[in-house]
């Protein structure tokens, strides 16, 4: 398996299969969403909280997290360099 990445609240996505990730705020993001949910291609890892970043996987499906973009990229900078990250920003080696 992959790079599991916490996308917030319990929910890990695969960072190798990722293409993209985006903020939401814009008409074509919002549009890009609407269409995945009518395709059903949507994965909602939100618990109903707002949506602030979209992840647009390889097999076009589009995961919503309520975490913001760059924290996603800090989380998988972060496992990735060998270490493990918590919520508050602190760090510990992985070994």
């Amino acid at each position: 398996m992959g790079q599991l990445v916490n996308i917030g609240f319990g929910n890990v996505v695969n960072f190798d299969k990722v293409i993209s990730v985006i903020n939401p705020d814009s008409a074509p993001a919002k549009r890009l969403i609407q269409n995945a949910k009518e395709e059903s291609r949507v994965i909602d890892g939100t618990q109903g909280r707002r949506t602030k970043s979209i992840i647009i996987l390889e097999t076009d499906h589009i995961v919503l997290s309520a975490l913001q973009p760059d924290t996603l990229a800090g989380r998988y900078i972060g496992e990735h360099s060998g270490k493990l990250r918590f919520d508050e920003g602190s760090s510990i080696d992985n070994e």
